[in-house]
């Protein structure tokens, strides 16, 4: 039986929690180049008005899809990937940032043998991905 065959929509493939902390992000800054300060200094976050130093829009992006990717047996069967920002991810130096991430099944072609994967991912009891949806192919 394939991985396809299995599949119903509604089901919950993946649930993960999810800890950045400030050496996340200065890790992530090293790698990807975006070295803004509101990503590791508190003052230059509070200078422009924020709560707080920022996760990466594209760190949460990136670690909010891991459960997925984990599931469906890599990221070669990542077909799509599209979230919307919908809120901040504050990390606190004590503590980071918990991100809560649930995978499930929104639809499935059959035809094309791909499922559609709705990710719920929060942070503090506050969605902060919208409309996260990840296209996979499955045998």
């Amino acid at each position: 039986m394939s991985a396809l065959e299995g599949l119903a929509v509604g089901d919950i493939v993946a649930e993960r929690e999810i800890v950045l902390t400030r050496d996340s992000l200065v890790r992530y800054a090293g790698a990807s180049g975006d070295f803004n300060p509101i990503h590791y200094r508190d003052d230059a976050a509070a200078s422009v008005g924020l709560p707080g130093v920022l996760a990466h829009g594209m760190l949460t992006m990136g670690a909010a899809v891991q459960p997925v990717v984990d599931w469906a047996g890599g990221a070669g069967r990542v077909r799509d990937y599209q979230v919307r920002f919908t809120r901040p991810v504050v990390v606190s130096p004590e503590d980071g940032a918990l991100l809560a991430v649930s995978a499930k099944v929104g639809a499935i072609d059959r035809e094309a043998r791909t499922a559609r994967i709705d990710l719920t991912v929060r942070f503090g009891g506050d969605t902060v991905l919208g409309k996260a949806q990840v296209v996979v192919a499955l045998d």
